[in-house]
């Protein structure tokens, strides 16, 4: 019964969505290299947490078959929303259409926490402190936008600090984008860590990047890389 994570599915196994060829060879067959690595190193009672980036599919129809290759994967699977999943919705409408669908192995991390064997989950997108390193096609308010990340990052933590009143149990924190990349630190995400106890957190959003190290630190908290290509697409054991 152990816990894994992996980031950035990208998934698109009808083939009419979107192709990852552009991120390099490393993404060729990717669908086969994620169903075959995924089974060779998760079992029906293990865990695996997909901290966004989901599916290309631009509504929860379009994502169907996506949603459910991952169900048909070993084990639970607890999700939270990228960048890139346009398909999102709010969890109601998300477990209603799970139930409709037969979806039976995935839970969504919104604002929430999930106890899982030695750990609790939380978790929210994230987003990038500085607009150099956004690539948005329209202006965008990253004020607010921090702003709002901050406080579903606060919800999360909360309701983890909740549920490790009774259990004592270590809160992990998976972001989609990363806390800190380069010479941007996104402060205020370290502020709210600090201030909860963080020590462990992780992240996925890049790709290509593959002689960079996987875990960081900054202020005493353990921050790691967990993008599917950069794992070679085999879930990482937490």
């Amino acid at each position: 019964m152990s816990v894994f994570v992996m980031s950035d599915l990208h998934l698109s196994t009808n083939n009419t969505l979107k192709s990852m060829d552009v991120f390099g060879a490393r993404w060729r067959d990717y669908h086969k290299k994620i169903e075959t690595n995924w089974k060779s190193v998760v079992s029906d009672n293990d865990t695996v947490i997909v901290p966004g980036d989901i599916s290309w599919g631009s509504s929860l129809l379009d994502s169907l078959a996506d949603l459910k290759f991952l169900d048909s994967l070993p084990g639970k699977k607890i999700i939270s929303k990228g960048n890139h999943d346009f398909w999102w919705s709010t969890i109601s409408k998300l477990n209603k259409f799970f139930e409709e669908q037969n979806i039976t192995t995935i839970k969504i991390l919104n604002n929430n926490a999930i106890e899982v064997e030695d750990y609790i989950i939380a978790g929210t997108r994230g987003w990038f402190s500085d607009p150099a390193s956004q690539n948005t096609v329209q202006p965008t308010d990253y004020d607010k936008i921090l702003n709002r990340e901050s406080v579903r990052l606060r919800l999360t933590l909360t309701e983890a600090k909740k549920l490790q009143e009774s259990s004592g149990k270590e809160i992990l924190v998976f972001f989609h984008f990363p806390p800190i990349w380069g010479d941007f630190c996104n402060d205020s995400t370290f502020e709210i860590l600090k201030e909860f106890g963080i020590k462990k957190c992780y992240y996925g959003h890049i790709h290509g990047c593959y002689n960079i190290s996987e875990k960081t630190e900054h202020d005493g908290i353990e921050i790691r890389l967990v993008s599917a290509d950069y794992l070679n697409f085999i879930p990482k054991l937490i």
